[in-house]
């Protein structure tokens, strides 16, 4: 069965159709080849239910704040106070947008929507501070990556729905691995800076940054609401979202006025749009994982395991891998949706940890956004800045190199995902 649905799946997709269809169409002929009993109507109950879920109720509530903060003031009143406080390091700018990316990641848990609001801020001052455009268009692609770490996090949001692990914890591991994730691109930033003979900005005075922090305080405001309402237990993260979406309406209408209700509404629909992009692929996924589950494949692939006597370590090798390959041909939510439904009972039963196993399934989710050949967030930057896509896959390879290492060190090492999960929730 699993053959099948492989086989069906790469003919079309090598055929150009849409991915929903890729996931759907497989699904449906493996119903009618195996589980012909099954009734119609129950295909339609689990399309239908299987995305009625309170816990995904927060994706469209991050994407419409996200959207938000990108048309607005947000995103740059929280880059400015990050060049304010590290630009004067050197190849400063450099730090400035990973710092900048992760900031905006913090308040919208998507690296495409990172990519296009930093893109247009950001680009134009590294090609002024002296790093070349391959290296600048590489940077700004990769450091949207860590949008996908630092909670709030879409992915997590996924991953959590479909395995029952709890989003608080996977938050709380994000924020360690995207920090680890960050620094290594910083170590590559700084590197780079020396070999191209950037020179050293000027160090910001203290009273500079008092005036940034405090022009920066409501956007400031964002990430302290979502993480500290979830951290306190005051709000679950579908209502921390929600909170976002009014905090970021009235931060962005009233305080900043940067836009009126012809732009409220232009964004509402953009936001609308993306949001059902995302949960036809989650209802033609969890149809598939139904059956997925139904022919035991979870159960075939443990058995294999123990048969060829392959430990923790051989897995989560063959994951990577699995996952590398997948995020060179799909988008990152396909593949987390047919991977994780066979591979996560397995990892359970080996021992791994939710929340790590989350960090690992996550690290390669965020590497299939910017591994050619079709890295979404490459496409989002040859779009936003119109700069062709060959010359943003030459300057995103090192950091792609870069993030191979992180992951690796990342799935051996399970202390760097587990450490703060265990420190702020037990």
């Amino acid at each position: 069965m699993l053959f099948l649905i492989i086989i069906l799946a790469v003919v079309l997709l090598v055929l150009g159709f849409e991915m929903f269809l890729v996931l759907g169409i497989p699904a449906l002929a493996t119903k009618e080849a195996f589980f012909a009993s099954i009734p119609d109507a129950a295909v339609i109950q689990k399309v239908l239910g299987g995305i009625d879920h309170t816990t995904l109720l927060a994706i469209p509530f991050f994407i419409f704040a996200a959207n938000l903060m990108g048309s607005g003031q947000i995103a740059a009143q929280l880059t400015g106070l990050v060049r304010a406080l590290i630009g004067h390091t050197k190849g400063g700018m450099g730090h400035t947008v990973i710092g900048g990316s992760m900031a905006f990641g913090s308040v919208s848990g998507s690296a495409p929507a990172t990519v296009a609001a930093m893109g247009r801020m950001v680009y134009p001052e590294m090609r002024k501070s002296g790093f070349s455009e391959k290296f600048s268009l590489g940077l700004l692609v990769a450091s949207a990556e860590t949008a996908l770490l630092i909670p709030p996090s879409i992915t997590f949001i996924i991953y959590g729905w479909m395995t029952g692990t709890s989003i608080a914890r996977l938050f709380a591991g994000g924020l360690a691995v995207g920090l680890f994730l960050g620094l290594a691109f910083a170590v590559l930033v700084m590197i780079e800076a020396r070999r191209a003979g950037i020179a050293q900005e000027a160090r910001t005075s203290w009273a500079d940054r008092l005036k940034a922090i405090k022009s920066a305080g409501w956007a400031l405001g964002m990430p302290f609401i979502i993480l500290g309402g979830i951290y306190s237990g005051i709000f679950t993260p579908t209502e921390a979202a929600a909170v976002s979406v009014i905090y970021a309406i009235l931060v962005e209408m009233v305080v900043y006025r940067n836009f009126g209700l012809k732009e409220l509404v232009t964004i509402t629909e953009r936001s609308a749009i993306a949001t059902s992009i995302i949960f036809i692929l989650l209802a033609m996924g969890g149809l598939i994982s139904f059956y997925v589950t139904l022919a035991q494949v979870p159960t075939q692939i443990t058995d294999f395991l123990t048969a060829i006597d392959a430990g923790p370590i051989t897995f989560l090798l063959v994951v990577n891998v699995c996952f590398l390959i997948a995020g060179m041909f799909i988008d990152p939510n396909s593949a987390l949706l047919i991977l994780v439904p066979p591979l996560f009972p397995v990892a359970m039963s080996l021992g791994i940890d939710p929340v790590h196993f989350g960090m690992i399934v996550t690290l390669n989710i965020s590497l299939g956004m910017i591994t050619p050949p079709f890295g979404l967030d490459i496409f989002v930057a040859s779009s936003t800045l119109d700069k062709p896509v060959l010359n943003i896959i030459k300057g995103v390879l090192p950091f792609v190199v870069v993030n191979i290492i992180v992951l690796l060190v990342v799935t051996y090492v399970p202390a760097i995902s587990l450490f703060i999960p265990k420190l702020l929730l037990g």
